[in-house]
This record gives C-alpha cells, structure tokens and sequence, in this order.
C-alpha cells in the first residue's frame, strides 16, 4: 500500500475530544481524518483483548473490514500503583457500562482514599493501523505521573482531571491543547506511528 494512499483515515472513534486530538497529532499526514461516524459506522466492537495493544488491533482490523479506508485504532488507559495496575484495559467501562467520565473519576479517587497507598500512575496508548482487515502498523506510547487528590481543570477527558504532570504541577485537564500533545500518551504513540510511516517512506517501500 502506498503511503499516499493514507490521505484519508478512519479514526475508530465516536469520542469527539480524542477524534480532535488525533487530528492535531496527524497533521503531518496533511489529510483528512474521520470519525466512524463520518463513514457510517454504527457497529460496537468488543474489547476482547488482554492488553492495549490486543484490543486495538482487534479494533483496527475488525472495523477495516467496514470500509475501504484504512482504520486507525486505538486502545488507551489508566493504570494506577496502588490499586495494581486497575483499571487498566478497563479503563473506559470501570464504573459500569453507563457510567459518566466523572463516574469513574470518583471510582478511582474512592478507592485510593481507602487504599492509602502511592498515587503513582500512567497512562497507555496503543495504536493500530489496518486496511481491509490487514494490520499495516503499531505503535504505542506512555506518559508517567500521579493521581490528583482531586479533579482540577475543564478540558480533556476521561480521567485528564485527575492525572496531574508533576514537572507541571498540572493535570492533563489544565492543560491547553498544546501542551497536552507535548507530554500525553497518545501523542507519543502517534508520534512513533509518524516515525515509522517516515522511515517507510524515505526507503520507498510499501505498507
């Protein structure tokens, strides 16, 4: 597959906060970036892995089978310290199916306050890139930090008000959009993605 060929990718995503985020991290692809919603795509994947990095190729490839274009993927979350790791893949379901972002944010500062243990977490981001039901690339990228006492700032999403940046003293939710693409794991995992889309395209081979 040529590189050209990815003028125009499928985000697999209806969240709209991460759909924007992605199209400021691609912008060196100089393309059109889509929602599942711009294609057409009402079809609900499950999350059947047992890691980031299983469930967004699981999720690339199935919705690839959908469309034409190529998917981009991804599967991203919080793991704090104290609480082993949880919630993990889980990260978007922790509170239950219906649950709000700021239902797991509660979840989350709930059960720490009764763990009282260390507050060290990251986030994750895997990233998968399919065409027709074909894995082309993957990447992944992480960011360190803590979990704030609690929530601080108005933008991002999921559990942005609670991971706070300690060289910033900032949670990602007091972050402008900017300075959010400089330190947060999806970031990282686009850029690697870009990295290696480069080093494809300057050895003049094909996906």
């Amino acid at each position: 597959m040529p590189i050209d060929e990815l003028k125009t990718i499928v985000i697999a995503t209806r969240n709209n906060g991460k759909l924007r985020e992605f199209r400021t991290l691609l912008l060196p692809l100089r393309g059109q970036i889509l929602s599942l919603n711009d294609v057409s795509i009402d079809e609900e994947m499950d999350e059947t892995g047992g890691t980031f990095a299983e469930n967004a190729r699981l999720k690339a490839i199935s919705y690839s089978r959908l469309t034409r274009l190529p998917v981009l993927a991804d599967d991203s979350g919080l793991e704090v310290t104290a609480l082993g790791g949880r919630p993990g893949i889980r990260s978007a379901r922790y509170a239950g199916p219906n649950a709000s972002d700021a239902d797991r944010v509660r979840k989350i500062l709930g059960e720490l306050a009764e763990a009282a243990g260390e507050r060290k977490a990251r986030f994750i981001c895997a990233l998968s890139l399919a065409r027709e039901g074909t894995v082309l690339l993957e990447s992944e990228g992480e960011c360190s930090g803590i979990v704030a006492a609690e929530p601080r700032g108005a933008n991002g999403f999921g559990y942005d008000p609670i991971f706070l940046v300690p060289d910033l003293n900032k949670t990602f939710a007091e972050l402008n959009e900017a300075e959010k693409n400089r330190y947060s794991h999806r970031s990282r995992a686009a850029a690697s993605l870009l990295q290696k889309l480069e080093q494809i395209k300057s050895s003049n081979r094909q996906l």
